[in-house]
């Protein structure tokens, strides 16, 4: 009966103190996780220059001739307001 208890509980590293199976898992955990941010700054980057490339190829659209003759409207109303409300007595 304590055979089965110590064979479930024994493990090859409590023996000496070493553990030869703690270095590969730690080194698999390490490459899996510098992999992953490889991918994660090649997402990134994607993102960005794809970004840049639609910021870049988006034009806007050209100035449209109603639209800078109403500002120019209103600014001349803008400007004879300020006419008026300097006439005024004070």
């Amino acid at each position: 009966m304590t055979e089965g208890v110590r064979s479930e509980a024994y493990s090859p590293s409590s023996d000496n103190g070493t553990s030869t199976q703690a270095a590969p898992s730690s080194v698999s955990r390490r490459t899996k996780i510098g992999w992953g941010l490889v991918y994660v700054g090649l997402v990134a980057v994607s993102a960005g220059i794809a970004f840049a490339v639609v910021r870049a190829t988006l034009t806007r659209a050209p100035v449209d001739p109603t639209t800078e003759r109403i500002q120019a409207l209103i600014d001349e109303a803008n400007r004879l307001l300020q006419e008026l409300d300097d006439k005024k007595p004070g």
